[in-house]
């Protein structure tokens, strides 16, 4: 019926609520476990992760290959979670990789201070000072993540269709109103506008994948759009040759498709992927 995405603040019970939504639903249930895994099968390196994974990644790390790299493994990821329908996801950029499907709802978790730190305090018998440096670096993590790699703020309440305050919800109402939220706003329309485009989305990434991955295609930004039996390519490469042969190897990998070009040529620009 429905893809429901999770954002939350550490100690708003997140995954407390996001596990009780997909068992009230029936639902599969996507935690970090699950979306972590299936990056790493991808071909993304275990050892890695820690640099990326809903953390703001360092000066250098920023511009490392490894961070394209990871982003399109995570969209991969996350696409195919979402491929059979009815399913919760929580965190990782979830919902604004999600976004154009009509079948999304995204919600937001938030607490007040206090009651973060008193939830950390008793979890993990921390005292004032190291329960309020827990949730200044978590907090901090999360918005450069959603910044660094989708130029978004996640405290944004406008990204949502609603924000929950567990301050003043249990997770027993909290997850209700969730389920009534959906239940009410996903018509049988929208859930199968929504497969068809988490379709799209994924034949997209995965031409993505094999022209940077297999081809080893020398294009910063690159991204695909498919809408029905039309690919469009965006990015950024140094030449005409470079897209010329981005466009005969997409034209190879789907060849029910036609193919077009929407890739800046910037003269003397130099693609941070390695050849």
């Amino acid at each position: 019926m429905a893809i429901i995405t999770i954002s939350r603040q550490i100690a708003a019970l997140g995954d407390e609520v996001a596990a009780q939504v997909a068992t009230k639903l029936d639902y599969k249930f996507f935690g970090k476990e699950k979306i972590e895994q299936r990056i790493v099968e991808l071909g993304f390196p275990k050892e890695k992760l820690e640099k990326y994974d809903e953390r703001k990644p360092s000066f250098f790390a920023s511009l490392a290959s490894d961070r394209d790299e990871y982003l399109d493994y995570l969209q991969t990821a996350i696409l195919e979670a979402s491929s059979d329908n009815n399913c919760v996801l929580i965190g990782r950029g979830a919902f604004a990789i999600l976004e154009p499907l009509p079948n999304l709802m995204a919600f937001r978790l938030i607490a007040d201070d206090e009651i973060r730190l008193n939830r950390i305090k008793n979890e993990f018998s921390f005292d004032d000072k190291q329960a309020k440096q827990r949730i200044v670096e978590s907090d901090t993590n999360r918005q450069g993540f959603h910044k660094s790699f989708f130029n978004i703020d996640n405290k944004d309440k406008r990204l949502f269709h609603a924000v929950l305050n567990t301050g003043w919800l249990d997770i027993e109402t909290a997850s209700d109103m969730i389920v009534q939220a959906v239940k009410s706003y996903v018509t049988p329309q929208k859930e199968k506008d929504g497969i068809k485009k988490v379709r799209e989305m994924l034949v997209a990434q995965d031409l993505v994948n094999k022209l940077v991955f297999n081809y080893k295609i020398n294009i910063n930004f690159l991204r695909a759009e498919v809408d029905e039996y039309s690919v469009k390519l965006f990015g950024v490469a140094d030449s005409n040759s470079v897209v010329e042969k981005t466009l005969a190897l997409a034209s190879k990998e789907l060849p029910d498709y036609k193919v077009e070009s929407a890739i800046s040529v910037v003269q003397d620009f130099k693609a941070a992927r390695p050849q």
